[in-house]
């Protein structure tokens, strides 16, 4: 304990991206007036060289690990190899690097792909190696482990103060909408909100609309890794969710509500759905550091809808 993040100098890998962003500003609130966010033109964080050079011109604190490269279903099917490349790099190379600096704390931003296909819900902490993860996911979600398996070997032989958040499926003003790379929330919003414009009687949508997910505000997700950095010190993982349940059928339905869609929704259970299930106990993150979800989810999609129609529909215009 003891890290103020106000007097921390501080590193954001992936702090260009959608949750970087947030967690920035959230910083810059708290009064932290030393920042990194390296930009991957500067330094490619799969490279030893790059990140080596980064931390020696950029001595920190704090690092705050949330570079990923992952996408929707269809991109991580399409790109295995590359995402558990990538994701595997960037974790062992940005953790021993923040080790041999002098940096007195990391924390790895995980993933919810990292549960087991099969496992109870709602996941536990305790649960997360009962089996392998989800196919569609699996490189990424098992990339994602092994930043566990680093950090708690480099706590248990160096005493490094590395910690591991489990993140549900995040959504906000800011995500990714482009359709190669975005998730499940900004894929259909922006399909319904086309649907919309264009008339359009019936909007198909992948798998069969039973699979359910957790979503957690964007916000939410970046206060909850700040209240992790200055107030958790464990070496166990950490789910960092709202705490709630809801099928796609149901998200469609409800998103279809929201952009004014009036057509009908299909759903093709030719397509992948990924995980049957997925929604998190977030008691031990209310425990250990306090922290709680905010904002209510009807109010967080109508934030992230009306980003989405100022500044990508309006900029169009």
């Amino acid at each position: 304990m003891g890290l103020t993040l106000a007097d921390a100098r501080v590193l954001v890998t992936g702090g260009a991206g959608f949750l970087g962003r947030a967690v920035r500003e959230q910083l810059a609130a708290a009064g932290c007036a030393s920042i990194v966010a390296p930009r991957r033109a500067e330094y490619n964080l799969t490279r030893a060289a790059d990140v080596e050079r980064l931390f020696a011109t950029h001595p920190v604190d704090l690092v705050l690990h949330l570079a990923a490269d992952v996408g929707g279903i269809g991109y991580n099917l399409a790109n295995p190899g590359q995402v558990f490349y990538a994701n595997l790099m960037m974790g062992a190379l940005v953790m021993e690097h923040a080790r041999c600096s002098g940096a007195s704390k990391f924390v790895g931003v995980g993933s919810v792909c990292a549960y087991p296909e099969h496992a109870p819900v709602p996941f536990r902490e305790e649960d997360l190696w009962a089996g392998y993860p989800e196919p569609t996911n699996g490189a990424y979600g098992s990339a994602k482990r092994m930043m566990l398996v680093q950090g708690q070997a480099y706590r248990a032989q160096y005493g490094f103060n590395a910690v591991h958040l489990l993140m549900m499926n995040l959504y906000g003003p800011g995500d990714h909408f482009e359709p190669e790379r975005s998730h499940v929330i900004p894929a259909l919003l922006r399909r319904l909100v086309e649907a919309a414009a264009a008339g359009a009687p019936e909007l198909v949508v992948w798998g069969d609309g039973r699979a359910t997910r957790e979503f957690l505000y964007v916000d939410d997700a970046a206060r909850g890794i700040l209240l992790a950095a200055e107030r958790y010190d464990g070496g166990e993982p950490i789910n960092l969710g709202a705490g709630f349940e809801i099928s796609i059928r149901e998200l469609a339905t409800l998103l279809a509500e929201l952009t004014g869609y009036r057509g009908r929704l299909v759903f093709d259970a030719s397509k992948p759905s990924g995980q049957q299930r997925r929604s998190a106990d977030v008691s031990r993150a209310k425990r250990a550091f306090g922290f709680e979800a905010l904002v209510g989810f009807r109010e967080g999609l109508a934030l992230t809808l009306e980003w989405y129609r100022r500044t990508r529909i309006g900029a169009a215009q």
